[in-house]
């Protein structure tokens, strides 16, 4: 089993409603339990924050959204779901009883996770009685963009949970790791909990304030974990001699009484108010609704650099993205589009995201061609020339672009192409795409391309099979009715 057919959601807070919005946006049916009078409205608007973070993240195109269904009773909710997510809050005896009420109600082959951070799945899967299939799947806030779930086994959960788990959370864009011990707050937490210990002390003792502290982290240390972490950016840190050296050299300062890590700090009334003081002055008004959609903008910024590490291959959390993103193109959205050749092609819908804009807020140049290019590469999709066709060493590559700028496209605003077929025959395909603003029907920009039908591994220009040129040429036939689009075969310089 590599996939998820059919979710179920217990409890829909900031946790649960943030897996409610990861499975619906990867095309999966969640069924949601939450007693809470204001749950749907609650849901509702995570998945909003979700939907503005997807449309930014990614131009590959999404299966059709998941159907989200409130159910009445949680045994309703459990029914026919072959992934249950336990997100209630966090006490054992209502987490314990609650799994229990699951694992009656659940089908026998379903999975059971917890998105518990911190209480072991042995004392949670205690009075289940199937307890095989009770797992800890910890993730990470929010749950719809970072992609990483610690999963946690009990004494008594079976080996092929803990597999099948794993292998469910690719397809959704998530990476399983397996905690291979079970101990309190897993790996995560407990490094959160020391950051978090000697933090409070930091300021218990006036060494600096809130925000300094947040700086510190953000200006610094904060920007290498997010793509090397702690081992590989110190292993950096010792130069040419690597991870030994840096041990020998820093090992001793581990012995300095330099942390407060082994003291509980009194959060007593004074602290908590010296707390929340310094963390109202740092929001400077902020909602929690606007820190959310920042954080979020942020993390797609961050992600999509990440994409394009290592000379393009990816790394870390981008290496996923990009993985994610071709397996998405690859399924084409979960279905197959049809082919209306009577006018051009609309092909790309997307959004102007943060990570594609300039110091005016404006859509950078590179950004159109990148738009211009998936307009090419959804047009290839539709005349057989996937991902698989790729793979076996043929492809159409572009070998000439002319861009125009009619207009500007700007941060938030949803944009279209269009693609007509200006020309075809058996190596060449002569393609003109429009950018428009989806609202004002505006044309922003066009891109005339020429690209040729090459074998990869041979290295030159080949013939595209029957199969691929029956389809161009019957877009190509229908398209030369069209007219010829403005602008088409300019140069530059040419007078208008």
């Amino acid at each position: 089993m590599t996939g998820i057919s059919k979710a179920a959601c217990i409890g829909g807070g900031v946790i649960g409603g943030g897996w409610i919005a990861r499975f619906l946006l990867a095309g999966i049916d969640v069924d949601v339990f939450d007693p809470h009078p204001e749950a749907e409205r609650i849901v509702g608007e995570v998945i909003a924050n979700a939907e503005k973070a997807y449309a930014m993240l990614t131009g590959a195109p999404l299966p059709p959204r998941g159907r989200l269904t409130f159910c009445k009773t949680l045994e309703e909710a459990v029914a026919g779901a072959d992934w249950i997510q336990e997100s209630v809050p966090e006490r054992l005896d209502l987490k314990r009883g609650v799994l229990t009420q699951i694992d009656a109600a659940a089908r026998p082959d379903a999975l059971i996770g917890s998105s518990t951070s911190g209480l072991l799945p042995t004392d949670l899967q205690r009075d289940m009685k199937h307890p095989e299939r009770l797992f800890v799947a910890h993730p990470y806030n929010p749950v719809y963009l970072l992609p990483l779930v610690e999963i946690v086994g009990g004494e008594k959960t079976s080996a092929v949970t803990i597999k099948a788990a794993m292998d469910k959370l690719p397809p959704i864009g998530m990476k399983g790791v397996h905690i291979a011990k079970e101990i309190e707050a897993f790996v995560g937490d407990r490094l959160l909990e020391a950051l978090w210990r000697e933090a409070l002390w930091l300021i218990h003792d006036d060494i600096c304030t809130v925000e300094t502290l947040d700086d510190v982290i953000r200006y610094s240390f904060g920007l290498r974990w997010a793509q090397m972490g702690l081992f590989q950016t110190y292993r950096i840190a010792g130069g040419e001699a690597g991870m030994r050296h840096f041990l020998a050299q820093f090992g001793p300062c581990l012995a300095w009484p330099w942390t407060k890590l082994t003291d509980v700090v009194d959060l007593d009334e004074a602290l908590i108010e010296k707390i929340g003081r310094q963390s109202d002055e740092q929001a400077a008004g902020l909602s929690i609704r606007e820190l959310e959609r920042i954080r979020d903008e942020n993390l797609v910024g961050i992600l999509q650099a990440l994409k394009g590490g290592d000379g393009g291959k990816g790394w870390g959390a981008g290496k996923l993205l990009k993985d994610f993103e071709q397996s998405l193109w690859a399924g084409g959205g979960g279905a197959t589009a049809s082919l209306d050749p009577s006018k051009p092609l609309r092909l790309v819908e997307t959004k102007v995201s943060p990570a594609w804009v300039d110091y005016n807020g404006h859509m950078t140049e590179h950004r159109y061609l990148q738009v211009f290019g998936d307009t090419s590469d959804a047009l290839l999709r539709l005349i057989g020339v996937d991902l698989a066709y790729v793979e076996a060493g043929q492809s159409y590559y572009t070998v000439e672009s002319h861009i125009r700028h009619l207009g500007e496209a700007k941060l938030g605003q949803a944009i279209h192409s269009t693609c007509q077929v200006l020309a075809a025959d058996d190596k060449r395909l002569h393609v003109f795409h429009t950018l428009y603003d989806t609202s004002s029907g505006e044309a922003l920009a066009t891109a005339e391309h020429m690209l040729l039908h090459v074998d990869s591994k041979m290295g030159k220009a080949a013939p595209a099979p029957a199969a691929v040129l029956d389809k161009v040429r019957m877009i190509a036939a229908a398209h030369s009715e069209l007219a010829l689009p403005e602008g088409a075969g300019r140069y530059v310089g040419q007078k208008r």
